[in-house]
């Protein structure tokens, strides 16, 4: 059973995506919240799936498969429901969709060099990048539920324009690095 805890919370933030897009449903401030409960939670099976899967040595290929899948199910589902519900709007739409665009265009440059046998570790950089956007993504969440004195939109479309801007240059770090290995 301990070796299936890690893929059970990687798992458990796939199910949780139904329900934050049905928080989107419930009006008012206890949807907010609700969203972004469920969406903390998430972030901390994300932080515990990994630190459990190395710390018990069980660290498996379903789970190196289906992280990565869910982290970018689960900010992909959030900031098009934040969109939809224009809880993001006007030009910061642009950084939510650079995030998306380049999400997409590494997980297809990680499994075509796969198929090469070349690794395409994080970096750093990408660690900060998904620090920002997760905890913008959080704000917007909140967003004007957010008592009066914590300006949430407004910390969350900074940080949503700063991990972009950081996406933006991971994306491209990613990218040369794969194309050296492009024939």
């Amino acid at each position: 059973m301990k070796n299936q805890i890690p893929n059970l919370l990687t798992l458990s933030r796939i199910i949780v995506i139904p329900a934050l897009v049905a928080s989107f449903y419930i009006s008012g401030p206890v949807g907010n919240w609700i969203g972004f409960a469920l969406f903390a939670f998430a972030g901390v099976t994300d932080f515990f799936d990994g630190y459990l899967a190395r710390s018990m040595n069980v660290v498996s290929p379903l789970g190196r498969f289906l992280d990565p899948i869910a982290d970018k199910l689960l900010v992909a589902a959030a900031l098009m429901m934040m969109v939809a519900f224009e809880r993001i709007s006007g030009l910061a739409i642009l950084p939510a969709v650079i995030i998306m665009c380049r999400e997409i265009m590494v997980s297809g440059l990680r499994e075509h060099l796969a198929e090469l046998k070349v690794p395409l570790p994080v970096t750093v950089l990408a660690k900060w990048k998904t620090t920002a956007q997760i905890l913008a993504i959080g704000f917007l969440l909140v967003g004007d539920a957010s008592p009066d004195m914590i300006p949430s939109i407004l910390i969350g479309d900074i940080l949503l324009w700063i991990a972009g801007l950081v996406t933006v240059q991971t994306g491209y770090i990613y990218l040369r690095t794969g194309l050296k290995h492009l024939d």
